[in-house]
């Protein structure tokens, strides 16, 4: 990662709307810097891991605690030479990234394994310039994916008040570590959770990250 670069990450629990932050943040940015902005999430699918993952997810394979620990940090190792650090390497570059590191705190805490445990397995890990976590409360967020339509749910989005805590210890950590973690209302409507998430960016880019008003949001 060259020194003028940024790499920024959307966080929340499952029904938050990071998909969609992520999404407008990028096409934002995409306004002044083009093809300089990119979008990318993890799990990243473009890896055997990142099958198996998607495979876990939707229950269709077994996998314990450790196993799924191990199985996200090395899609996460593979996403980072692939396609995080590559890109960054370019002057001026943006990068949005929808879940990382906090995520796997949070989810892949389990049985016996604990947080710092996930921690070690991903010490290794880019440490963002930005993260930004976007706080649900429960019903909202159950609200937000029955509104989806009616697929089943994924491995991990049931319990969400669980899940909740879990963000606030792994943020505890991550601040602990160095990381620079901002927290904004995601209960609201898209367009006024976007805004905040862009506020909390313009406090913390560098000063070559140019935003460009007005900004055309997607509805």
């Amino acid at each position: 990662m060259v020194s003028d670069s940024f790499f920024c990450v959307i966080e929340g629990i499952d029904g938050a709307g990071k998909t969609s932050i992520a999404r407008q943040l990028h096409d934002a940015l995409s306004q002044t810097h083009r093809d300089l902005v990119a979008l990318t999430y993890q799990p990243h699918d473009d890896s055997v891991m990142g099958q198996e993952i998607r495979a876990a997810l939707s229950r269709q394979r077994d996998m314990n605690g450790i196993e799924l620990a191990q199985a996200f940090a090395l899609n996460r190792s593979n996403h980072l030479k692939t396609v995080i650090e590559p890109h960054l390497q370019e002057e001026q570059a943006v990068l949005i990234c929808d879940r990382y590191l906090l995520s796997s705190l949070v989810y892949q805490t389990r049985g016996i394994v604990e947080m710092r445990d996930v921690y070690h397995m991903n010490r290794w890990a880019l440490v963002p310039h930005l993260t930004i976590v976007l706080q649900v409360e429960a019903h909202i967020a159950y609200q937000r994916m029955d509104d989806r339509g009616k697929r089943a749910r994924e491995l991990f989005e049931n319990d969400l008040p669980t899940r909740l805590k879990k963000y606030e210890d792994g943020i505890a950590l991550l601040r602990e570590k160095g990381h620079t973690i901002v927290e904004v209302d995601g209960n609201g409507a898209i367009t006024d959770v976007f805004n905040l998430a862009l506020d909390a960016l313009k406090h913390h880019k560098p000063p070559w990250l140019r935003i460009q008003p007005p900004l055309i949001l997607d509805s």
